[in-house]
């Protein structure tokens, strides 16, 4: 292992925001491991990393599974040595209907895939970093607009991203004495396959239904790439990148 490479885990690295964050990262240096449920989108994405001259390692892995997930650190423990950035970053949307007809099943799901595999990614993460030398390394959740204001028949996906400020103050908390800092992005309207039915147009919170602007995703990946490079004794706690236009300051 070179002293010069750094090493990144993207979750959901197969498409939308997960790929362009592991190609920009890859971009910047980063040896890149990439984990998802698709083995082909990830080896793909992967492809495309290795014209940069960085390894790359694909481990598709359930993030809501802690044997997966215990599975994804050892092969990042033994092919690259050490991590230096972990992007939390899978996620799903539950079917948007009210709140009373949502079913267990979908929100299940969404606690397990938006919560619980950002948890077990960050507690796989925090000790492989707190263990290596030089010890330490940043951890970045994609928190999203609906962690600050709802979208209608959003429940699921806006109780999970809602959580994962908890998760972003407490992992912040408890890393101090390592030396991992921990942030969070919080993401409206990137262009991605997830946001293409927001051009289309979507329910509003007055019960109409509009299109929404978009914007670039790669100006998700710069805000990324900017938090990535701080030193560990400087940090990007939150912020919020978007689409100028969308409704989210008064929801419209």
């Amino acid at each position: 292992m070179s002293t010069q490479e750094k090493f990144a885990l993207i979750t959901g690295a197969g498409s939308g925001i997960g790929k362009s964050i592991a190609l920009a990262l890859a971009g910047a240096g980063y040896c890149v491991a990439l984990t998802g449920r698709r083995t082909e989108p990830l080896e793909a994405t992967a492809q495309q990393a290795q014209a940069h001259g960085v390894r790359t390692l694909v481990v598709p892995a359930d993030v809501s599974d802690p044997a997966a997930v215990q599975h994804l650190f050892e092969q990042i423990s033994e092919h690259f040595g050490r991590l230096d950035l972990l992007f939390n970053n899978a996620g799903i949307f539950a079917r948007s209907v009210s709140l009373e007809e949502l079913e267990y099943e979908q929100w299940k799901a969404a606690v397990d895939i938006n919560l619980t595999g950002a948890f077990l990614c960050t507690q796989g993460a925090f000790r492989l970093m707190k263990a290596q030398q030089p010890q330490g390394g940043r951890i970045i959740n994609n928190g999203s607009i609906s962690a600050h204001a709802p979208r209608p028949n959003a429940v699921s996906y806006t109780a999970t991203k809602h959580a994962i400020t908890g998760l972003t103050k407490a992992t912040s908390l408890d890393g101090r004495k390592y030396d991992i800092a921990c942030g969070q992005i919080d993401i409206g309207n990137a262009a991605s396959e997830m946001t293409e039915v927001m051009g289309r147009g979507v329910l509003q919170a007055d019960g109409s239904t509009r299109p929404e602007p978009l914007m670039n995703v790669e100006h998700v990946a710069n805000a990324v790439l900017y938090m990535a490079s701080l030193p560990l004794d400087a940090n990007v706690q939150f912020m919020t990148v978007m689409a100028t236009k969308m409704p989210f300051v008064g929801r419209g």
